[in-house]
């Protein structure tokens, strides 16, 4: 009788222990998979990560040396606007007090865009005309070229500018995906050193959790 006790005794610890050999198997096999699955993932997001920060300097830097060219160019505008005005009050002058000599003298040193305001305003013939407008500045046919050449650079750096914005987003998300994934690899890697086995079921579960998420949002995010 004691024989065949011990032999049932022996026969469910040799059961335990296949079980409890096939659950380590199981779970060593799983966090493997997760293991491999996560670090390319993981690498992956690095990655993305470092290619839309080069990517938002390069941006930034575009946007930054639009800026400058359009403060430039709008110096440069508000220089010839100036220059404009005096040729303008000479030449007005000139003109109120019949000197065409010198008149002439002024209108020949207009800039070829306001020489055609110049023209266009006297073309209402402001002497006799008193709806005629104040001055060539008031003319639609005045402009300064820099400065709209001013006005579109400002427009391509803000649009630079805000891209950039776009491209640090997508690195910040990139870098907080890493770090969700860096949990799975935690996760993975600690699990099979458990012995009790509910845990280990709980950790798996919460490491493929994490991975779907952070797969989902690799799958979503936009490739640089």
């Amino acid at each position: 009788m004691t024989d065949q006790s011990e032999h049932e005794s022996g026969k469910r610890q040799a059961v335990q222990l296949s079980r409890a050999q096939r659950f380590e198997r199981w779970s060593e096999t799983i966090s493997a998979i997760l293991l491999g699955l996560v670090t390319i993932a993981t690498a992956w997001s690095g990655y993305q990560a470092a290619r839309w920060g080069g990517e938002q300097s390069t941006l930034y830097t575009n946007a930054l040396s639009l800026m400058i060219d359009s403060t430039r160019a709008a110096t440069e505008a508000n220089q010839l606007t100036q220059v404009d005005i005096v040729l303008f009050l000479n030449y007005a002058n000139a003109y109120a007090a019949g000197n065409e000599e010198l008149a002439t003298f002024y209108y020949e040193r207009f800039r070829p865009e306001a020489r055609l305001a110049v023209d266009a305003w006297l073309a209402t013939q402001p002497r006799i005309n008193p709806e005629a407008p104040p001055g060539p500045f008031q003319m639609p046919e005045y402009r300064v070229s820099l400065a709209e050449q001013a006005v579109q650079l400002k427009e391509e750096s803000v649009n630079l500018f805000q891209q950039g914005k776009v491209a640090n987003k997508h690195s910040d998300d990139y870098v907080l995906n890493a770090v969700l994934l860096a949990s799975v690899l935690f996760l993975a890697g600690i699990a099979p050193r458990f012995d009790w086995q509910p845990l280990v079921v709980v950790i798996l579960i919460a490491a493929v959790i994490l991975l779907v998420i952070g797969l989902y949002y690799l799958s979503i995010l936009p490739v640089w």
